[in-house]
């Protein structure tokens, strides 16, 4: 026998609009209604099923509960209804208290609730994901607390985890009277807080109406309807809008429907002229769930109807119903595909398996750019994402913001003669071709107007130059030498950098310094040429020793004059004789002498080995210390900067570099940070060309602090006087910028990869560094060049040479006034102090004349025979022998 079912389903359907916004919501409400009729044939048809639809508003919601438990004791199977934040826990303790399943498309709920059946299924997951492709790391969240406050809450404990900056506001409060006006003031507001990310879970057609939609605004609408709402006139404002869609109108099963719904009467339908709602859907799916419900338990032949008790709402305590249990476990078992996807529930009867379309709004509308699901998260589908769009470039002039800073952007000499992009020349006029070729775009180039580069005022918080441009929509990407920054990064996007860099030092190139009188020392440090010194006399010293304490250094020498000899042994190596010898090895010469013994010998060998490699060394090095003209810089790196008060340096006033220096934590650049900001007059300068005519008039006082390129390319350019000295203070790279969100980021990434894989981007350099510099070739400066010795070079030498004669002739002098003084009193002759003594007058002449006798004759004075002993060798002999003679 078939099953009957003696209850009644009501479809409870509770409007959560007030009185004031009935005539907004009335289509939707005219869909909801409609839907709801549509579907209930099929339930009919199956059973003997009653439907009681009843309406209701927040001020008789009570009243309608007391109605619907009144007829619960007549036999009801299930609630489909609404619920807000007020009636949401009223509504699940009555449905828990009489087992009575509740089925509704309102806001899911946080935790578990028996037998309530949520036919919306969640958005946090969705609207997490698309937060993260986005890269948002700071945005508002509006949202309305009649919705609920569990997807805030999600997001609010996600920024924590990630550090995100979220602005939460509550827009639910606002009077009816007032909203605009008080929707106007919250957007200004945001507007001064540079708040342009929004997320809009709240009343979304009032925010489009008064929100702002310009470009650089971003909102996310945290629904599932975001085709729902008028966009018309957000459309072509220019502001970035994304979205979630859980109705899919290209799903047959959907068009179907449309069709359908589209071609009832409007005046009998109201609301069948346009495309249903998310919310609409829901509602037909609901009762699609309810129809799938009934049917298992009529193919199941589960008579409800006569199990047990039909419940009581208004005992003391009420009574739930028996067979309630049967009829939520039924409807937990559905699994059908419905208008909003695929309908299934878990054991708590929440959506899973669902999926949900992402949605952005084009110039020409709506667009499904990817989906969002429980296994695959986000996928997007399409290359026209916000990050990633060119639709439509091929017929847009881009504004390329850019500065007048040689050699990227420069006017041509005959600029007035050409129009527009052909009045510019330079690397980065060159690169914006390059990249708007490969992008596919048209392009107009536009000169910042306040000629800076991008800072953050510290007071207003207002961006100037080029960053500014771009933050404010007045321009689409800026092409010139921005630094990638922190704080930028902030506000707008970077490519990958085309060019790598750091902070240099730059000063006025000093007069080379020709080579000194005594620059034949410099080869080697003054610390070895005394190491030599000493080296030689302890060499001097040690052979000294060696020569005294070896027997075999010892001989006997012989002087033959007849037959007389007598033998005494000597030493050839005193104090003098090891200094001769030490000097003359050092000097590469000969000596009449040489040690004999092995030890001697071996200290020979070494110093020989000794002056060997030193006297090489010194060769190889001379040369160039003679013939090469230095440039002797009073800075070498920024720890010379920083040390000392005679050179003042400073930077740009506006821009990355005076930034670096005053973030900076490391010791040295605060230091630096801290007198630049204190110097008087200002060390910063306006721009580069000031800071660069400062270093060259400053007569070498002041050192300007740049880009390494910069740096280099004023270094290469006419009068050729001034130079980098030191490494990078940092590394950075400078970077194409485009607008947070901007559809330009993608395509120009991949044409700055492309460019500098293929080596575009170094010939663009050598092109505007090298191959138009004006002061010869990169390396030049450090090329010897062959020229000829002048007597500055090697006057030390002549000097010396002079010095030593002198010395010569001194020492000689001094050796004979010594000489004759010591014969003198050897002899024993008394003079006259007015006479010159004979001895010294024979000796005078000796040294002028040669000879001391009137005849030229060598007078021999009586002095004792051995003093003009001549040592004779005797052959054969394996030692001299030295005879004396005694005539």
């Amino acid at each position: 026998m078939e099953p009957t079912y003696s209850r009644s389903i009501v479809y409870y359907i509770y409007s959560m609009e007030k009185t004031a916004g009935k005539r907004r919501q009335k289509p939707q409400r005219n869909q909801q209604k409609h839907a709801t009729y549509n579907n209930t044939s099929h339930l009919i048809s199956m059973s003997h099923c009653h439907p009681i639809l009843k309406y209701t508003s927040h001020d008789s919601f009570a009243t309608s509960l007391v109605s619907v438990c009144s007829q619960f004791s007549r036999g009801v199977y299930a609630i489909f209804g609404f619920y807000d934040k007020k009636s949401v826990n009223t509504i699940t303790s009555f449905c828990g208290t009489l087992h009575v399943s509740f089925i509704t498309p309102s806001f899911p709920l946080d935790g578990t609730h028996q037998f309530i059946i949520q036919m919306r299924p969640d958005i946090k997951g969705p609207l997490l994901s698309l937060i993260e492709y986005y890269k948002w790391d700071k945005f508002a969240y509006l949202y309305d607390s009649d919705r609920g406050l569990t997807t805030l809450q999600v997001v609010l404990d996600t920024a924590a985890e990630r550090k995100w900056q979220v602005t939460a506001i509550n827009v639910g409060n606002l009077k009816d009277e007032r909203k605009d006006e008080a929707y106007r003031s919250l957007f200004q507001d945001l507007e001064n807080k540079k708040e342009r990310r929004v997320i809009l879970d709240c009343e979304q057609d009032k925010v489009i109406t008064i929100g702002r939609h310009v470009k650089g605004y971003h909102y996310i609408i945290a629904n599932l309807g975001f085709v729902d709402g008028d966009l018309s006139k957000i459309q072509y404002g220019g502001a970035n809008v994304s979205g979630f869609q859980i109705v899919d109108f290209d799903d047959p099963l959907v068009s179907k429907f449309d069709q359908r719904w589209e071609a009832l009467e409007e005046k009998e339908y109201p609301g069948a002229d346009s495309k249903i709602r998310y919310t609409s859907a829901l509602t037909y799916d609901s009762v699609q769930v309810m129809t799938e419900a009934f049917r298992y338990l009529h193919k199941q032949r589960i008579d409800i109807a006569r199990k047990g008790n039909n419940g009581d709402c208004l005992a003391n305590p009420a009574v739930p119903w028996a067979q309630g249990v049967e009829i939520e476990r039924a409807l937990k078992q559905v699994r059908v595909d419905g208008l909003t996807g695929n309908i299934q529930f878990d054991q708590h009867g929440k959506r899973v398996n669902y999926s949900v379309n992402i949605m952005e709004l084009k110039n020409n509308g709506p667009v499904k750019i990817g989906y969002w699901n429980e296994v695959d998260k986000m996928a997007v589908t399409k290359s026209d994402v916000f990050p990633n769009d060119t639709t439509g470039m091929e017929n847009k002039t881009v504004i390329v913001t850019t500065i007048l800073e040689a050699p990227y952007v420069m006017l041509k000499k005959n600029a007035d003669l050409f129009l527009d992009n052909e009045r510019y020349e330079g690397y980065c006029v060159d690169l914006a071709a390059e990249i708007a070729k490969h992008c596919g775009f048209k392009y107009q180039l536009k000169i910042v107007g306040d000629g800076k580069y991008g800072a953050r005022d510290a007071e207003t918080k207002i961006w100037n130059g080029m960053v500014g441009e771009l933050v404010y929509g007045k321009a689409d990407i800026a092409v010139a030498p921005l630094t990638i920054t922190l704080v930028r990064e902030e506000v707008i996007d970077f490519s990958k950098p085309f060019m790598s860099l750091g902070i240099s030092i730059m000063i006025k190139k000093p007069q080379k310094s020709k080579p000194g009188v005594f620059s034949f020392l410099d080869p080697l440090a003054y610390e070895i040429w005394m190491c030599i010194v000493f080296a030689y006399i302890g060499v001097s010293v040690v052979l000294f020793l060696v020569s005294r304490f070896s027997p075999y250094e010892w001989h006997t020498e012989e002087y033959e004059d007849g037959q007389i000899q007598t033998n005494e042994s000597t030493n050839e190596f005193g104090i003098f004789n090891s200094l001769w010898f030490s000097l003359g090895a050092f000097m590469r010469q000969g000596c009449d002498i040489s040690p004999r013994s092995l030890s001697g010998r071996i200290v020979g060998g070494v110093w020989w080995f000794f002056t060997l490699i030193i006297i090489s060394s010194y060769t190889a090095n001379l040369a160039a210390f003679l013939t090469v003209e230095r440039m002797v810089s009073p800075i070498e790196s920024a720890e010379d900067l920083a040390k000392q008060t005679e050179i003042s340096y400073g930077t740009l006033d506006s821009g990355s570099t005076k930034e670096f220096f005053r973030r900076s934590k490391i010791a040295l650049f605060d230091k630096m940070w801290t007198y630049m900001r204190s110097a008087e007059p200002s060390v910063f300068v306006k721009t580069t060309a000031e800071g660069v005519l400062r270093v060259r008039k400053s007569k070498g006082k002041y050192a300007y602090l740049l880009e390494s390129t910069m740096n280099e390319y004023i270094e290469q350019r006419k009068p050729c006087d001034t130079m980098k000295v030191g490494g990078n203070l940092d590394s950075k790279g400078y970077g194409i910028a485009t607008p947070k969100g901007s559809s330009l980021r993608t395509p120009v990434n991949l044409a700055v990869l492309k460019l500098s894989e293929q080596g575009v981007l170094d010939k663009l350099k050598n092109k505007w560094w090298y191959d138009k510099g004006e002061c010869g070739a990169k390396d030049s400066g450090s090329k010897e060049k062959t020229s000829a010795l002048s007597l500055s070079n090697v006057a030390g030498v002549f000097y010396i040479l002079v010095g030593g004669l002198g010395l010569a002739m001194l020492v000689a002098l001094i050796e004979f006034c010594y000489k004759s003084r010591a014969e003198a009193k050897r002899m024993k002759v008394a003079k006259n102090a007015q006479n010159i003594n004979p001895t010294s007058s024979s000796k005078a002449r000796l040294s002028i004349t040669g000879s001391t006798g009137e005849n030229g004759r060598v007078m021999t004075p009586e002095f004792p025979k051995a003093v003009h002993a001549v040592p004779y060798v005797r052959p054969g002999m394996g030692m001299n022998v030295s005879l004396t003679d005694l005539s």
